[in-house]
């Protein structure tokens, strides 16, 4: 148990390399940048896919539109650290709070629907008056 809290910590302490060849260290692997960009692009592109493809479940939408801020948020981290400027970790922070005031007020708005027609597809939503 210790010795893995020790290689963690030792992992963590490695200097960071940028850019070139290293990026972030994981278990005495370097990311490169363009490995975190890549990434964040695919789970932005899954959050549009998402969106694009499914229009009746409104859990999928939120969870598609939670997918893309998480992507937009990675690429403020990874350019935060590469640029050496913590901005871009304090945008990801305000933007993933966004993202949590958006889940909680989009399923309290589904609970209520779903109170009131018994069904959380988005066939109906334009009967709704308010």
């Amino acid at each position: 148990m210790f010795e893995l809290f020790f290689n963690l910590s030792e992992t963590v302490t490695t200097t960071l390399r940028f850019f070139s060849e290293d990026f972030v260290v994981t278990n005495n692997r370097y990311i490169s940048l363009v490995e975190v960009l890549i990434t964040s692009t695919l789970i932005f592109i899954i959050g549009i896919l998402g969106i694009a493809f499914n229009r009746k479940n409104l859990i999928v939408l939120l969870m598609s539109i939670e997918l893309m801020l998480l992507g937009v948020s990675l690429n403020f981290v990874a350019f935060s650290i590469f640029m050496e400027n913590p901005m871009g970790q304090l945008y990801a922070m305000l933007i993933l709070t966004l993202a949590a005031a958006e889940s909680a007020i989009g399923l309290a708005i589904l609970v209520v629907y779903y109170r009131i027609r018994k069904t959380i597809s988005l066939d109906s939503i334009k009967f709704l008056r308010g």
